[in-house]
């Protein structure tokens, strides 16, 4: 019975270009090349691999720093064999070849490949995921964003608050509530605080449907002595702040999640 040849390949995936080292099972180096990031470039590197190595794509093994995205796509369906690792344990292979910190990406090609020949239990091996799934993890990054994107300018709210007008501050912990940007619009600095009517306040927090305080107490608290600034600051946070709530206003729009229920045929 003839024994099955295997041949090792490692991809330093970039956004312009793709550097390939290539050996054999005893790793000697068979050939490195460079390849441009666009379907010809791609089709390119597969093509090489196969005649470089002169064995078919099921016989090659491929490591690659990333389990997604179009260069693992392209070898997938070519049907390469393709492992992922993760960069912190390639940085660890990375030393077996030289102790320098700066980045070598045909270096980094040649680790991916000798470590994926010698230690393939420490990669992950890649298979296509279906559609539904492919796109379920593109929401899943698409919230995540946002969400983070929605802290950062909540941040940015609490500092200008905090800045010229931190009574309203012990409103509530989450500035990204809907009535506390709401009673912030209708007074948006300590001056207009003290014309702000009870009436209103209690209109707005029965619109919001708000329970745990009253109104009286909201208009006691915002009318409490103010900081003393300088002529203009309040107005520039003023304008920060509309700008960080028109983003965190976009982070909340349930628009997007609408779009990920509707279903996929």
């Amino acid at each position: 019975m003839q024994e099955t040849q295997s041949w090792f390949a490692g991809v330093d995936w970039a956004s312009q270009k793709h550097d390939v080292w290539l050996t054999d099972a005893s790793g000697k180096r068979l050939g490195k090349r460079t390849f441009e990031h666009s379907g010809e470039g791609l089709a390119q590197m597969c093509d090489w691999l196969v005649a470089t190595s002169g064995g078919g794509p099921e016989d090659i093994h491929v490591a690659i720093e990333v389990p997604h995205g179009a260069v693992v796509e392209t070898l997938l369906d070519r049907g390469f064999n393709v492992y992922a690792i993760n960069p912190k344990q390639l940085d660890r292979f990375r030393d077996r070849f030289t102790a320098a910190g700066a980045k070598d990406d045909s270096r980094d090609a040649e680790t991916l490949s000798s470590s994926l020949r010698t230690d393939r239990r420490a990669f992950h091996k890649v298979a296509l995921a279906s559609p539904a799934i492919i796109q379920l993890r593109e929401w899943s990054r698409m919230a995540g964003d946002l969400s983070a994107d929605k802290i950062r300018q909540a941040n940015r709210l609490r500092e200008q608050l905090r800045r010229y007008y931190p009574r309203m501050l012990q409103l509530g912990s989450d500035l990204t509530e809907e009535w506390i940007f709401a009673l912030w619009e209708a007074a948006p600095t300590p001056a207009e605080a003290a014309r702000l009517r009870q009436a209103r306040v209690e209109k707005l927090l029965k619109c919001h449907r708000i329970r745990r305080i009253d109104a009286a107490k909201v208009v006691a608290l915002l009318r409490q002595p103010a900081l003393i600034v300088a002529q203009g600051v309040a107005e520039a946070a003023v304008a920060h702040n509309r700008a960080a709530r028109c983003s965190i206003a976009s982070a909340c729009n349930p628009c997007w999640r609408s779009i990920a229920a509707t279903p996929r045929t």
